[in-house]
């Protein structure tokens, strides 16, 4: 397995989309042999990180650093703050959130590696400015496996009163 170096420092990383949910990316899989890459997300107070999804080829296992995360996962909605993990199974819809008053951050481990490719590309269509164009981010979802669920997004976003960040 490929060592390049043997500890991320603090603020160390590659910004890789900015914003109400951001994206830095901590370890990528090309340093781990593919199996895993680490992330960081930092979430904006009253905002939904992402539409419930379903992943087809990875899991994710999230470490909430700050702040309070709502986490879908399948049909039950958990309050993720300081100190807990949630596990993210490929195949099993889910959507995370932020609707306290402070930013939260969590930290995501995906296995295997590879689906960071997805957020340089998510970040290269949102940088066109404006609402994205939902067949373009199909497009890109459909190359990582990945399956939006449109229909409840609506109903997450007024529940908890978060929006798109």
């Amino acid at each position: 397995m490929p060592q390049a170096r043997v500890m991320v420092a603090p603020g160390e990383g590659t910004t890789i989309l900015e914003g109400g949910f951001g994206v830095v990316l901590k370890l990528p899989g090309t340093e781990t042999g593919g199996s895993f890459s680490v992330v960081e997300h930092p979430l904006a107070p009253g905002v939904l990180g992402s539409p419930p999804h379903t992943h087809t080829n990875e899991d994710e296992y999230s470490f909430v650093v700050e702040g309070t995360v709502g986490v879908m996962v399948g049909e039950d909605v958990y309050e993720a703050g300081p100190g807990s993990y949630v596990i993210k199974p490929r195949g099993v819809p889910h959507a995370f959130w932020n609707s306290g008053p402070v930013p939260a951050r969590f930290v995501e481990i995906i296995a295997p590696a590879g689906f960071e490719r997805y957020f340089e590309e998510l970040a290269e269509a949102l940088s066109a400015g404006g609402p994205p164009e939902v067949p373009r981010l199909e497009e890109i979802a459909a190359r990582y496996g990945l399956t939006f669920h449109w229909e409840r997004m609506g109903e997450i976003m007024e529940r908890y009163g978060v929006g798109l960040g």
